[in-house]
Order: C-alpha cells, then structure tokens, then sequence
C-alpha cells in the first residue's frame, strides 16, 4: 500500500466500492455491520486519513448539486443549465452554478470550494486550459473521495465517471456533407486547437467527409484557434489568405462572424458562400441570413447528467459502474445553406 492511502485504495483491497468505504467510515446504516467493521479496521490499520475533500462527505444529503462550466457566453451552456435545473429542482435538488472562464485555476478553486460541504455531486465540462495542461488531478481527488462526478461536453477519458456527449465526429460529418452535396468543394473550417475534445471530434468529421467525397484536404483552408474566444483579426486575415464556396465552424459565434466576413466582401449567402456552425442559439436563428447549424441538444444533455448524477448520489449499490450516453446531432437548415 502506498504511504498516503486513499478511499480508492482501500475500496480496491477490500473490493468494495468507493462509496461503500465513504458510507462505512462514517458509519452510515446503509452499510451492513460486517462490512463497516471490515473497513473500519482496514483504515485503523493503514492510517488512513480523509483530506479536506473527504470531511466534506455528510451523513445527511445537501440537495445541492454543483455545476462548473467554461462560460456562459456561448447558448450551448445556457441551455445545458436549464436541462440540469428542471430535472434537478423536479427531485427537490438545488444547482450551484460557477464558471471556471476556461481557466484551470478557477476550475480547480472552485470544485475545492463547492467540495467543502457545499454539493452532492459535481456536473462540469472542463476548462480549455485544463484540457490544454491535462491535468486531472483535481478531478481524480474528488472522485477517490466518492464525490460523484458527471462530465458533459468538454471529457477527458482520464477520469472514471459518467459522461454526456454528443457525437461530435458525426456532426461535424453531416454539417460538411450537406455543404458537399451543394457543390461546395473548398470548405474552410474555422476551429480550435485538436486538445478541445469537442473540436478534434468536429475536425474528424470534417475530414472524414471529405474524404469520403474525393476531396482532397487542403491544411490551408483549416485556421486553428487558441479557444472559443473570438478573434476577428485572425478570421479577416484567414479569409483575405484562402479562396473559399463554404464554411464550417465550431461554434455558432465563429459562424455569424463569418457571414459578416463574407457579406462585406461581396459575396452573396448561401450562392456563393454556404455557412454552417454549431450551437442552436438565438444568434443562428435571428442572423441575417439565418444560420444552419449543427444542434446539439444541450436542455436534453443537461437533464441526463442531472438524472445521472442523481442516480448516484441516492444509489445504494455497493458495485461502482459508469455510463457514457451518447447524444445524436440534428442538423437545422436555414437561410446559410441552400434548402
């Protein structure tokens, strides 16, 4: 045994699961006589003690679940936050929203913070930074310490918990398909760096249907941003650097900027520039022209992860087991795209 045991290791010696020792340390009548001794003992013998993490685990349920999102710029996770909301107050429970501004400090600050005592359970989809650094330390401590955690977006295979995702691969697929099948053969993407999972996936499906499609990939007309963060001087002097029919982007910000790009160089939406984005927000339905994009379901996103997370924190299961759910993406044609 390691010098500094951790709920997961004695979960794993005595093979049990992490929220079994996390009950039966504290002696929780949930836990039968015989295991709670069992364990007890194990943790007398090996010195175990709970960090500031661990004392934050209550006999008595907070009805609290925690939320940490990137921002709150961007529709995507407004809507993610109104699925979790309706689903979790439905159950008597109350969120606690924080943004970590894609920073992997404040991400860290505040699952330290709402950790303390605060929540049941955290639901969050990472940081950029801490994509960027992978870095899940912070997540992994929490998790040891069976604090329940439910990824949604934003993953990291690092960390084992349930996840909520859309199949971004896919979308990014059918979005550069629909452009294909409109006689458009010099599609641009407009994305971030490949350590954002969302936009790896999204890249992925873009060159898959290329290739599917004969089309020869041309680096060139792909421009890598740091973040989700708009850069205007970037995507001018991509456009000015590249000759393009269509455009792909990642989010529905990058994709109304775009249109705005491409209108004042005369060129008319969607004869001879098609544009599709991702996020079905405000901006894509009331742009001029109306935006296509990729829909990403976030109210439903956000009720499974609140249904799943409250799974686990009600469950009384002894076998720790996680789920991954995968969301189908839905393209919406609109005035960006010839119907």
């Amino acid at each position: 045994m390691k010098s500094k045991i951790t709920l997961k290791d004695i979960a794993r010696e005595l093979e049990v699961s992490i929220s079994t020792v996390s009950k039966a340390l504290k002696n929780s009548e949930e836990i039968s006589r015989d295991t709670k001794e069992k364990v007890q003992a194990f943790a007398r013998l090996y010195n175990y003690k709970p960090n500031n993490i661990a004392i934050s685990l209550k006999n008595k349920r907070t009805k609290n679940i925690g939320v940490v999102i990137p921002d709150i710029v961007h529709h995507f996770f407004t809507t993610v936050i109104r699925g979790i909301e309706k689903y979790a107050n439905a159950k008597g429970y109350n969120v606690i929203v924080c943004l970590s501004e894609e920073s992997f400090d404040k991400e860290v600050i505040n699952m330290e913070m709402l950790a303390n005592g605060s929540i049941d359970g955290f639901i969050m989809s990472l940081s950029s930074e801490t994509q960027a650094k992978n870095d899940y330390n912070h997540l992994k401590e929490v998790t040891e310490q069976g604090i329940p955690v439910v990824l949604f977006d934003r993953i990291t295979n690092e960390i084992d918990c349930d996840k909520v995702i859309i199949d971004d691969r896919m979308g990014g697929y059918l979005a550069t398909k629909k452009l294909i099948e409109q006689g458009k053969q010099k599609i641009a993407l407009i994305t971030t760096d490949d350590y954002l999972s969302v936009s790896k996936a999204r890249g992925d499906g873009y060159r898959k249907a290329l290739l599917d499609s004969n089309i020869e990939l041309d680096e060139s007309r792909i421009l890598k941003l740091p973040t989700m963060e708009m850069d205007e001087e970037r995507i001018r002097n991509f456009f000015d650097s590249i000759e393009f029919d269509a455009v792909l982007c990642v989010n529905e910000i990058f994709a109304v900027f775009s249109m705005r790009v491409a209108l004042e160089k005369g060129l008319k939406i969607p004869k001879d520039v098609a544009v599709i984005g991702f996020t079905n927000g405000l901006l894509s339905k009331y742009a001029n022209p109306s935006l296509t994009v990729v829909a990403q379901h976030g109210e439903k996103m956000g009720e499974i992860s609140a249904q799943m997370l409250i799974e686990k924190v009600e469950s009384e299961k002894e076998e720790e087991t996680f789920q991954t759910k995968i969301l189908e993406p839905t393209l919406v044609v609109r005035d960006s795209t010839i119907n």
